[in-house]
């Protein structure tokens, strides 16, 4: 198939017709501008937004609007919920449509309670995502400006830089020496050269050289682009939709997923026994299936997803204060499990305001030519923002009117190296000498490889095999005083001409320009803090070896064990996993190796946390099980993070960590209190039933019991926490908490049947009585046991949080008052004696008491790996 330019008029129309069916690929800029009615100045914001009306502009922003009912709908979704209401609505239809109105009611306010509080979590967080969101430049109305990635719609034009995210599928309009990196979408390892052109519209994916894809990003260069397709239309989005919006499990929600499915068959058996006995007792067929399944949901913390989502907007919310921004809640349980950080060194460990100390040449003497040839290179470069070529403009300020910028090679992390070709000024070349000048600048090595020559102190030119001993020695002399040290090399070519990689070759090398970075002040306090929280911190620099152990000498980091890139070149996976846990330095290290650190560290049973915001660490942060960027990182990072930092330090992280484990020990407060108090409760009422001749309690009791239990536990997000619970990485531990829930389950479970003999044969109560006053006692005790459980201490060592005691002091209140209410004849409860008080009282005054004493024995002799 061959490409055609525009249709003309002496084209048949049917050409015209083919060309909308065409690829966007397939298409000249200007045919596909007309196609997607725009220009090259962009769409107006009028039009931008009855487009963004009309189209699905990503993935998750059409997830986002479609999603809105989901958490109402998902609280009545339970098969046993389900199951309720349907015996409730034959209850209506049949006989006693009081019962059945009140199970419904209690059913729909405890799901709209459970909505209420997921929706005010799920606002909470998307007011604080919106802080940090990745936006696209774009032209609206003739002029740049940032929207949200979300915001972009076919027809938009927008300018991309490097580390600029890719918004959508879109066609080159024009570019300057740009690459892309698109390892997501083809798994090509190094990054692609894109230009303007039209590609056949069979060209596979990797060769449609003319266009950019959603999911990639730009390594270097410029451009300007025009947006074909956005959301599911995208080559990213039919490949890999459902990947990119579900990311794998933490452990925490692999742990509730385990724990939720040992409770369903727990329930199941015990609803199919329940109602099997009952049945067979001779009591009411409708009765006994309402009784089990309310005893069901009784056994079910209801609340849970509800409570889980609470908790974590909560800790969102606190860890906003702190300047740490969540992207995904459920990371913030891996936060506080993480036990290493791997970190990058420039601008986190250090100051990141790199600084020229000197330029010199080979005999390590200041030279002027040496500073001029770093200030060419650095001003005419116009890839990446980085701080070495700013550093150099800043330092000091050339005059480049007789300079003119021709031709530039980029630099990329395989090379590691930039290349920038000028035109000199008459004045500097003289008399026969050539008008064009080659300037090359970056890491040592990789400059000294494409050398043949060296400038000597007295000017004159060397062979490089005669000088490399002596220039590697100065390196490293610099290198072990803590500087960064790149060379720098030139080479003369004649006028007109244009230059590519092969041209970096029989270059000569000029010098030294040496940077300095010192650590930031107060970061080996920092270190140590995070070394008390057990989190081991482990440096990841493509600094030399020499550099990177200096900063670790001062970072508190005596003899630092260091990993170099070369070897872990030559290192099979078996052996760095071995070496990885060991090392405290990788230094050298290429992009590439980054992932393959962490995922050696994370195979050796670490929690593994990692620091990053360039373009090289998009693959390490999400490698990582906690990615953590800055609010300046390139768009790329930002959006492969799990955590945003508004300030680039680490003494805000650990903030964000103590936050985290903050919020990880609440949530699991709730799983203690709600399986073990539900628990006991339904283990007591189940096992009272086989020898009562009623039932111990209606059905529309036990569900208000269960939704009363659970007022002061949805308060338990801004209780205070013991500072033991965040001294070192918690993770959560399935066998821990059944441990938990049948010893304190079993507690609870005594004690109701106490109740039960005191009620039958000292009270001499009636069935409504007897109702009422376990309720009162199931209630308050499971209220007041709150109080126990939330610490590890004793209860008056450690203060609950004001809204926890308020509402746990609010619903033995209501309790109280509901036997005496209008209310009581409607849900089956009478006035209590006050003889029979008092023996509830008395009960529920020993279960705290005992509580209290097994706590102690059961931390002292249960393990709690992981928590």
């Amino acid at each position: 198939m061959t490409t055609t330019g525009l249709p003309t008029a002496t084209q048949p129309r049917s050409a015209a017709r083919d060309q909308a069916s065409l690829p966007h690929w397939a298409l000249d800029p200007a045919e596909l501008l007309q196609q997607l009615k725009t220009t090259p100045g962009g769409l107006s914001s009028s039009e931008a937004r009855r487009r963004l009306a009309t189209y699905a502009p990503s993935i998750g922003s059409s997830r986002r609007r479609t999603a809105s009912l989901g958490p109402l709908v998902s609280q009545f979704t339970s098969p046993i919920i389900l199951i309720l209401l349907v015996a409730a609505g034959l209850s209506l239809f049949l006989q006693d449509q009081t019962d059945a109105v009140i199970i419904v009611t209690i059913v729909l306010l405890s799901g709209l309670l459970g909505f209420w509080q997921e929706r005010g979590a799920r606002n909470a967080v998307e007011k604080l995502l919106a802080t940090v969101s990745v936006k696209a430049t774009v032209l609206r109305d003739g002029k740049p400006q940032a929207v949200p990635v979300a915001e972009v719609v076919p027809g938009d034009v927008v300018q991309l830089s490097a580390g600029a995210g890719i918004p959508g599928d879109c066609l080159i309009l024009e570019s300057t020496d740009l690459f892309v990196d698109e390892a997501a979408l083809t798994g090509e390892t190094f990054p692609v050269e894109k230009q303007p052109g039209r590609i056949l519209a069979d060209a596979p994916l990797a060769r449609r050289t003319n266009s950019v894809f959603m999911g990639t990003h730009v390594v270097s260069g410029t451009a300007k682009i025009v947006v074909a397709a956005t959301g599911t239309a995208t080559e990213f989005g039919r490949i890999s939709d459902r990947l990119r919006l579900r990311p794998p499990a933490t452990d925490f929600e692999r742990g509730v997923r385990s724990f939720g499915y040992l409770l369903a068959e727990v329930t199941l058996i015990l609803v199919i026994a329940i109602f099997a006995i009952n049945v067979y007792l001779s009591k009411p067929v409708l009765d006994s299936l309402l009784f089990s399944l309310a005893l069901a949901v009784g056994l079910t913390p209801q609340l849970l997803p509800a409570i889980i989502s609470v908790n974590l907007s909560h800790g969102a919310r606190r860890m906003a204060q702190v300047k740490v921004i969540v992207k995904r809640l459920a990371a913030i349980e891996n936060l506080g499990s993480m036990n290493v950080l791997c970190s990058d060194k420039t601008g986190t460990l250090t100051e990141g305001v790199i600084q020229v100390k000197s330029a010199v040449d080979v005999a390590g003497n200041e030279s002027e030519k040496v500073l001029l040839y770093s200030y060419l290179n650095a001003s005419y470069e116009s890839g990446f923002f980085n701080p070495i070529d700013e550093a150099v403009r800043k330092h000091r300020q050339f005059d480049l009117s007789g300079y003119g910028k021709l031709d530039e090679v980029p630099y990329d992390f395989v090379r590691k190296r930039l290349s920038i070709l000028v035109s000199t000024p008459p004045i500097a070349g003289g008399a026969g000498s050539p008008e064009s000048l080659m300037v090359t600048k970056g890491a040592l090595t990789s400059v000294l490889d494409v050398c043949a020559q060296a400038e000597m102190a007295d000017g004159k030119l060397g062979g490089l095999e005669t000088l490399r001993t002596s220039i590697e020695q100065k390196y490293a002399e610099l290198s072990g005083q803590g500087f960064r040290t790149l060379g720098v090399a030139y080479k003369n070519l004649p006028s007109g001409a244009l230059i590519d990689k092969d041209d970096e070759t029989g270059m000569v090398f000029a010098g030294f320009l040496v940077l300095a970075d010192p650590p930031k002040a107060g970061i080996e306090k920092t270190v140590q803090e995070l070394k008390a929280l057990g989190i081991t911190l482990k440096i990841i620099t493509g600094d030399n070896r020499l550099v990177a152990a200096n900063v670790g000498s001062q970072l508190g980091i005596p003899n630092p064990r260091v990993l170099a890139g070369p070897e872990l070149h030559t290192m099979s996976d078996a052996a760095l996993f071995r070496q990885a846990p060991l090392a405290d330095l990788f230094a050298e290290v290429e992009p590439n190796q980054k992932e393959r650190i962490i995922l050696a560290l994370k195979k050796s049973g670490h929690v593994v946390g990692y620091m990053g915001d360039g373009i090289n660490d998009a693959s390490a942060l999400h490698a990582a099980d906690v990615g953590l960027s800055v609010d300046s990182a390139v768009d790329v990072a930002k959006e492969a993070a799990d955590f945003v930092l508004l300030d680039k330090d680490l003494s805000v992280l650990v903030d964000g960590v103590r936050v985290g484990r903050e919020t990880f020990a609440n949530t699991l407060k709730y799983v203690f209190m709600a399986t073990s108090a539900n628990f006991g409760n339904m283990f007591s009422v189940a096992g009272s039933s086989l020898f009562l001749s009623f039932l111990p309690l209606l059905p529309k009791q036990i569900l208000l019991t269960n939704l009363m239990t659970d007022f002061p536990e949805m308060t338990i997000a801004t209780d205070r926490v013991d500072a033991e619970l965040v001294e070192r990485p918690q993770r959560w531990n399935v066998r821990f908490i059944l441990s938990f829930m049948l010893v304190f389950g079993l507690i609870s479970s005594i004690f109701d049947y106490l109740t039960f003999g005191l009620l039958l044969f000292v009270a001499k109560a009636s069935t409504e009585e007897f109702r009422t006053g376990w309720f009162v006692e199931s209630v308050i005790s499971a209220a007041l046991i709150v109080l126990v459980i939330r610490t590890r201490r004793s209860g008056f060592q450690s203060r609950p949080s004001r809204p926890l005691a308020i509402a746990t002091l609010g619903v033995v209140i209501v309790t109280l008052a509901l036997p005496l209410s209008p209310l009581a004849g409607l849900l089956g409860f009478t006035p209590l004696p006050i003889g029979v008080l008092g023996l509830v009282a008395v009960v529920i005054a020993l279960y705290v008491a005992t509580a209290e004493v097994a706590k102690g024995i059961f931390y002292r002799h249960v393990r709690m790996e992981g928590i």
